[in-house]
């Protein structure tokens, strides 16, 4: 990754302070990356963004490609004409510190069908065009994605290998006559990711505008109930029928005494090998498209992956497989050019794993909350990095800063107000401190940090499905921030890029 000495914020667009039940890519977005460059930081972190399904988690998408269209703002749809405010009126909230997915889908899916109904009859000659190039660069997953939706909702939301075996297995006359039958649907799903991807490079645009850099996060692995994999099956282990044969996950570690068992099924790496990563290239391509650099979620597994029967309970039965990284990576670079990839190396790392990443120059993560467990060699301890790497207290997976210190062994305790030589009172700004001040080419903070927030305001606790994704800020929280301390840090540790 190529950036300059510099620093910025880990949010997800689900916790901006919209009225309407969750955040979107609206007002409150860009008033977020307006506090970015007031204060001087130059980059946003993101977590997935594609549609979301059981559990609201952005690591479980219904595609790897498709955006989460209810991130669309409806105060852009009013500007654009396609809504009137008396009807977005009746979908205000309250804004608290929790999402209302079910409740703004709700209200979100009616106005969103108005929304949609009034673009089509009214559309100009300017907006055909656009949508027809929307069409045409996303054509390798589009049609796919939006036949999928059609079919899940026609068939009760079941998984897709629960559909009748001819939609299932994809029987070519039974998905010519699908399109058909769908077609008001498949209409109704195309224009939702036109006007989603719209509104986000207006966004992006906009961070960029301002000299902020947008991160993004590609998970490793897809999920099951997926239009990647009810396309693709050649690509992934899967039987005939669609059940999944061999799934992934992570052995026992620090997030879970009996690992984690995403379910997740596995790739055939042969076969997309064959296919010289065609997949993987159209999947980095848009991803690149989308963001500035990209978090390579549990790069470990490029190298090798922890694979599981899918009749298993939990991750502890499981093995080690190796992965084709090194061709996979050379394939896509050669295809792509550079790979502004940030590799997220946490958990247990192999001497591979590590010749992986650094052969392509990838910077590793380091995490704060991790480097008091043990001594002075502790690779998470400021004094090991070395430059190519991106420090953060925590991640979204981490408890806030303040809720990690209060909940960890109290000779971890002792060790951060050794080492940061403080009573602990002010833990979240001493880590912040440590990160900005260290080698460290990128730091990178939750804004929960900035805020000074506890436990209750965590976004996610790996190996649970209750309560997570659901952190919301509002505006009296981000207004409180120090600012002039964040504008002083940021001065004190060279983390303004000039020009």
């Amino acid at each position: 990754m190529k950036f300059p000495r510099s620093c910025g914020t880990l949010v997800h667009p689900t916790s901006f302070p919209s009225m309407y039940g969750m955040g979107d890519l609206g007002k409150e977005a860009r008033n977020f990356i307006d506090y970015l460059d007031d204060t001087g930081q130059t980059i946003w972190q993101v977590l997935p963004l594609g549609p979301t399904g059981f559990g609201n988690s952005p690591y479980a998408s219904y595609s790897a490609f498709a955006g989460n269209h209810f991130l669309i703002s409806l105060d852009t749809l009013v500007e654009k004409g396609l809504l009137k405010k008396s009807e977005v009126k009746r979908a205000e909230k309250p804004v608290t510190n929790e999402a209302d997915y079910e409740g703004s889908y709700s209200i979100k899916n009616e106005l969103f069908r108005i929304a949609s109904r009034r673009f089509y009859d009214l559309t100009t000659a300017e907006d055909e065009a656009k949508l027809e190039i929307f069409k045409k660069n996303n054509k390798v997953w589009l049609e796919d994605y939006c036949l999928f939706i059609a079919c899940s909702k026609a068939n009760g939301r079941k998984s897709w290998n629960q559909w009748p075996a001819e939609i299932a297995q994809r029987k070519p006359s039974e998905i010519s006559k699908l399109k058909k039958v769908h077609r008001e649907e498949i209409n109704y799903q195309v224009w939702v990711q036109f006007e989603f991807f719209e509104q986000w490079f207006d966004l992006k645009t906009y961070a960029n505008s301002k000299g902020v850099r947008v991160v993004g996060d590609i998970p490793i692995f897809v999920d099951h109930n997926s239009a990647d994999v009810w396309g693709n099956t050649q690509y992934f282990e899967v039987d005939k029928q669609g059940n999944r044969k061999l799934v992934a996950g992570v052995p026992p570690d620090y997030f879970s005494e009996t690992g984690q068992l995403w379910g997740n099924p596995l790739y055939k790496w042969d076969v997309l090998e064959k296919d010289n990563f065609s997949w993987w290239i159209d999947r980095f391509r848009q991803m690149f498209e989308l963001y500035d650099a990209i978090r390579v979620d549990h790069f470990r597994g490029f190298d090798a992956y922890w694979e599981v029967s899918a009749s298993e309970k939990t991750a502890q039965k499981g093995r080690w497989i190796k992965a084709p990284g090194e061709k996979l990576f050379q394939t896509i670079k050669k295809e792509l050019g550079e790979l502004p990839i940030i590799a997220e190396d946490l958990g247990v790392m192999t001497p591979s794993v590590e010749k992986l990443r650094d052969d392509f120059q990838f910077p590793g993560m380091k995490i704060l909350h991790f480097a008091f467990n043990s001594d002075a060699t502790n690779s998470f301890l400021p004094h090991n990095y070395s430059q190519n790497c991106v420090v953060y207290t925590g991640t979204h997976d981490n408890d806030t800063t303040i809720g990690w210190y209060r909940t960890t062994p109290e000779i971890e305790q002792h060790r951060a107000r050794e080492y940061t030589r403080s009573d602990g009172n002010d833990i979240h700004w001493e880590l912040i401190r440590l990160g900005m001040l260290s080698v460290a080419d990128q730091a990178i903070f939750p804004l929960q940090d900035f805020m000074g927030l506890d436990e209750s305001h965590r976004m996610n606790t790996p190996g649970t499905v209750q309560k997570n994704w659901l952190w919301r800020y509002t505006k009296k929280m981000l207004d409180q921030v120090d600012r002039d301390k964040v504008r002083y840090i940021i001065q004190l540790s060279n983390r303004k890029p000039s020009g």
